[in-house]
């Protein structure tokens, strides 16, 4: 059990063995979210995928989020995620629990190597900033000239 401590969470960051996240998972043990993370960093994309897939479902919510984090981080390190990850990450949508591992996977994987969905959702996003980007300067313009009407009516 190399100092795995499945009921505070405590050296799951560090966990590198797959069956161990089974055999807990098995056991209905808590922190798989955590544990996700922790195959993210220390096992091949291939052992971590499916076992980040479970740990999307779990019925914890904040575990469910840290299984997200876990594809987000599969996908910094690795540069790509299985047909699976990206699978799930769509199903989920570019909100919620989803939004920075997508965003993630949208950063780190080369947009060459990107399902469709995502190729979609990465110029999507660029669009959507780039509006942002001329919503606030008009504001900021609108702003200004308000400043210097104040002014020269003064």
């Amino acid at each position: 059990m190399r100092g795995w401590d499945w009921k505070s969470g405590k050296g799951l960051l560090g966990i590198d063995d797959a069956a161990e996240w089974d055999g807990a998972f098995e056991r209905g043990e808590g922190n798989l979210g955590t544990a996700a993370i922790g195959l993210a960093f220390n096992c091949t994309l291939t052992e971590a995928s499916p076992r980040i897939i479970k740990a999307m479902r779990l019925p914890d919510r904040a575990q469910r989020g840290y299984a997200f984090t876990a594809a987000g981080t599969a996908a910094r390190l690795n540069g790509e995620l299985t047909p699976e990850l990206y699978a799930a990450l769509r199903a989920e949508g570019h909100r919620g629990l989803a939004e920075n591992a997508i965003d993630d996977t949208l950063t780190f994987v080369p947009f060459r190597q990107l399902p469709p969905w995502f190729k979609w959702r990465k110029a999507a996003s660029k669009v959507e900033d780039k509006l942002a980007t001329w919503r606030m300067n008009v504001m900021y313009a609108a702003e200004d000239a308000g400043k210097a009407l104040r002014r020269h009516r003064s």
